[in-house]
């Protein structure tokens, strides 16, 4: 358990920002399912519309540190790769 008070404050600041970043991730995981569930049904326009609609969410994601920058890359090549196979 933290003892001094620098490190008591750190462990309150890392609730904090595990909290902020839990739910930024929820938040990018539902934009990215979104368009799976529009690739899935099969409506082009709809998983066009999702994915533009993701691409700011994940790039916010590494701006702020929660998801590695080729990882981000990497999902948004495999996923509009799989929406443009749709046409």
């Amino acid at each position: 358990m933290a003892n001094t008070p620098q490190s008591k404050k750190r462990a309150r600041q890392n609730e904090r920002r595990y909290a902020v970043n839990k739910a930024r991730r929820s938040r990018i995981r539902t934009f990215l399912r979104r368009v799976e569930e529009a690739i899935a049904s099969g409506d082009q326009t709809a998983a066009t519309q999702a994915l533009r609609d993701a691409q700011p969410e994940l790039m916010r994601g590494v701006t702020k540190g929660v998801v590695h920058k080729n990882t981000a890359a990497r999902k948004m090549s495999r996923l509009s790769s799989r929406v443009k196979a749709l046409a």
